[in-house]
């Protein structure tokens, strides 16, 4: 075992993540026990542990560390939810959900992306998921809906077809507004259309292809 890396680990979990306010065992276990460096891409491996986002390529990131515990506190995960992932990207917030939940189906439409994340996805032992290579915001058409819908991609307002995704009772994780001041939601769907919403905190993630805002022209 590489003790500089475990102590990094540790750090990551004790002094970043539980210091910007995430207090459930269960997320920070889960932080401490899926191995981040493993679903870095390599070049920037020794920035695993570090409180930024890391470029995984097609203008895309993996989340700081604070922010992928505070969306996994958010759900209160109990171990029974089927939960949909729009955006794969490096497959560590996959995985992480995957340990809290039932069932985990991801969505990205990066062909390299779904690659590199099943290679390592099946490293790590996890196979409670399906990978799925299709465009989420106009394409894609999920076989069911789901308990837990969470978009790793901001969004400029949440596309409706994502709502229609999320069974009554359930709970979605979403990023809005306009960089560089969005603002993260879960908004809870409480049956016949309703939606009521729980504001979480202030970040600024890319936008997912295709929910960016409209191009603002100023004479």
């Amino acid at each position: 075992m590489n003790m500089n890396l475990e102590q990094a680990r540790h750090n990551m979990t004790e002094l970043q993540v539980r210091g910007w306010e995430v207090l459930d065992t269960r997320v920070l276990d889960v932080l401490g026990q899926v191995h981040r460096e493993d679903f870095v891409p390599a070049a920037y491996r020794n920035l695993a542990f570090a409180d930024m986002a890391l470029p995984l390529g097609h203008g895309e990131e993996m989340m700081r560390p604070v922010v992928e515990g505070r969306l996994l506190q958010a759900l209160r995960l109990t171990g029974q939810e089927d939960v949909l992932e729009i955006g794969t990207g490096s497959g560590f917030m996959t995985a992480c959900l995957a340990t809290l939940a039932r069932r985990v189906a991801s969505v990205d439409m990066h062909a390299s992306f779904i690659e590199d994340a099943g290679k390592r996805l099946a490293a790590a032992g996890i196979d409670n998921i399906e990978l799925v290579h299709a465009e989420a915001v106009h394409e894609y058409r999920p076989g069911g809906v789901f308990d837990v819908v969470v978009v790793t991609g901001a969004v400029a307002a949440v596309p409706d077809r994502f709502l229609r995704w999320l069974k009554a009772g359930g709970r979605m994780f979403v990023v809005r507004g306009r960089s560089p001041a969005m603002e993260a939601v879960l908004l809870h769907h409480e049956g016949e259309g309703r939606y009521r919403e729980e504001s979480l905190f202030e970040t600024d993630l890319p936008y997912l292809t295709h929910a960016q805002p409209e191009t603002r022209f100023a004479l």
